[in-house]
């Protein structure tokens, strides 16, 4: 099996072609090929690994060099796409040796956490991943949001183009990375895609000079739908503001459609909303994000409760071994010889360690999932080391 790295210019006779048959409509007409140059400067930053036979590639596999906050710390994060076979070489171990080497390589580099959204959650889970919230859908009418326009609330609204408005958008993501726990952002030069497609309304909420919240949107048709991308905002104040600014399109649309994170609750948002929220689950179209540990580097100096337990690391080609996990300083340290520790001890999976540093699962769900083995003592320590947290991807990529 050969494997090789590719250049910007090499997609697009390698990775774009095969790509673009596992996930858009094919077969494309010749002039269509046009598309794989116009695109080809956002995927300058991606590292695309593919397999060849003579002088035809049949699997191929890209990593984004992207930002990630965990509980709190921003770290490099490998964010794996356009992962696909040629479909006569599909099961025949291409992807499997793919990864491995994609993921050796940012590793080696500095990204001790990576993210993907799976064809299939299961085949990924056996590469250490586990799975994430889902962004939730909310379709409500926008008559329902009437009582917001007699508010008097703090701060302003700009409307623009995501072309003029680019820049603050990205300094607002920026924020949100630093502070909301599984955040992730793409490169700019992946980022910038949004200003040069401007093919989306921006509404940004400010107070005193400073953004507090942005939706994209675009509107399908009067009397139809306004479909608004990721709502963010700082506070409630700023999310009212903004969904005081699509009740203004009562007259014009029927439904409004936000992207909000799990955490959101639009049934509370005001008094009889007639609100539909929806977090659908389907492979391989619909999938929710997954992300793993690639280094126990990834868990140094992370907060943490007061609590030792013993970790032994199974069945995974990156994290291995047996380590004392501390947290008496408030702090995260990891200690390789533990050999007079007294502690407690789990032993887990990387999905397993995964799931309990990205705040999704109990240890006692690791347990019942088959992620590891975690007895009584040693998940009380796991529950006050990583205390449940839930994480926003946000970034589709």
């Amino acid at each position: 099996m050969n494997i090789r790295r590719v250049t910007n210019e090499e997609r697009l006779s390698t990775a774009f072609p095969l790509q673009a048959y596992a996930f858009e409509a094919s077969p494309k007409r010749p002039e269509q090929a046009e598309d794989f140059r116009r695109v080809l400067p956002y995927a300058a930053a991606n590292r695309t690994l593919v397999v060849t036979e003579g002088d035809e590639t049949v699997a191929v596999a890209s990593a984004i060099p992207m930002r990630q906050n965990l509980r709190g710390v921003v770290l490099p994060m490998a964010g794996v796409a356009g992962v696909t076979t040629h479909p006569l070489a599909r099961r025949h171990g291409h992807v499997r040796a793919l990864l491995h080497q994609l993921l050796d390589e940012m590793r080696d580099e500095g990204h001790p956490v990576s993210a993907l959204y799976p064809f299939r959650a299961s085949f990924y889970e056996r590469f250490g991943y586990v799975g994430l919230p889902r962004a939730r859908t909310v379709t409500l009418s926008p008559a329902g949001l009437a009582p917001l326009l007699r508010a008097d609330l703090p701060g302003e609204l700009t409307w623009e183009r995501t072309g003029t408005g680019y820049a603050a958008h990205r300094a607002f993501t920026e924020r949100c990375l630093a502070e909301r726990h599984g955040f992730a952002i793409l490169p700019e030069t992946r980022a910038v895609w949004l200003r040069d497609e401007d093919d989306r309304w921006l509404v940004t909420a400010r107070r005193d000079g400073a953004t507090v919240g942005v939706l994209t949107y675009r509107i399908d048709d009067h009397d139809g739908e306004l479909v608004g991308g990721p709502l963010l905002a700082a506070d409630p104040y700023a999310r009212a503001l903004l969904l005081q600014f699509l009740a203004r399109h009562v007259d014009q649309v029927a439904r409004v459609s936000l992207q909000v994170a799990a955490d959101e609750l639009p049934e509370l948002w005001l008094t009889d909303l007639d609100v539909h929220v929806e977090a659908r689950i389907a492979g391989p179209g619909s999938p929710a994000p997954m992300a793993r540990l690639l280094s126990l580097d990834a868990l140094a100096g992370l907060p943490a409760g007061p609590a030792r337990v013993r970790v032994e690391l199974t069945g995974d080609r990156w994290l291995a071994g047996t380590h004392l996990l501390d947290g008496a300083t408030g702090h995260l340290e990891l200690v390789e010889d533990v050999s007079s520790a007294a502690a407690p001890t789990a032993t887990l999976t990387a999905a397993g360690l995964s799931a309990l540093a990205y705040g999704v699962l109990d240890p006692a769900e690791v347990d019942v999932r088959g992620l590891g083995r975690v007895p009584a003592d040693a998940a009380a320590e796991l529950r006050r080391l990583f205390p449940r947290r839930l994480p926003y991807l946000h970034a589709e990529f």
